[in-house]
């Protein structure tokens, strides 16, 4: 059975990212495979996949296999795959204008700088996709924007990027219930 929604958190693959910043897309899509018991691990369309019902609904969680400036072409193939459409999409995502370990929910818009929801934009054509932007903690001046997004975290940091993965990980079970989002 196809899914009717679809989960996709950003990252990059391999362990030696697994820590890094620009991974709690990645994060909050392991959060919601643990909680509602959908093994992300089939690989098909660029990425690894989960399906299963959540509240009801079909769904699919993905994990790209392509770098994050790359994820508009997993994205792009997750959703021919699925035979959906890009209002049927939830894009979980790093956000280093906001602060650490909390999250925005965002509608259809611009990319604010980050490379994979450039690509996303370009494969599918479209900005009409919603986004749950979770902060990795607002960048140093003297550190380069490609160099943060890729560092581990720090010790002391953990507890609040892990309290920002799971808020997403909830707020996208919200959004397949059809709440409404409101940044809180």
């Amino acid at each position: 059975m196809a899914a009717s929604r679809i989960i996709i958190g950003l990252g990059n693959p391999g362990p030696e990212y697994a820590l890094t910043r620009h991974n709690l897309g990645f994060w909050a899509v392991d959060l919601l495979s643990a909680t509602f018991r959908i093994q992300v691990e089939k690989k098909g369309a660029r990425s690894l996949l989960g399906h299963g019902s959540v509240r009801g609904v079909h769904i699919a969680l993905v994990k790209p296999n392509t770098f994050m400036n790359e994820s508009g072409r997993a994205v792009k193939a997750v959703v021919q795959l699925e035979g959906l459409g890009p209002a049927d999409v939830l894009i979980l995502h790093d956000d280093m204008d906001i602060a650490l370990g909390h999250v925005k929910f965002s509608g259809a818009g611009g990319d604010a700088g980050h490379n994979g929801i450039a690509s996303i934009i370009e494969s599918l054509g479209t900005r009409e996709f919603d986004r749950i932007r979770i902060g990795l903690g607002v960048r140093p001046r003297n550190v380069d924007g490609a160099d943060w997004v890729l560092s581990p975290f720090e010790e002391s940091e953990l507890e609040a990027a892990r309290a920002g993965a799971k808020e997403a990980a909830d707020r996208a079970a919200e959004w397949l219930a059809g709440k409404k989002q409101s940044n809180r």
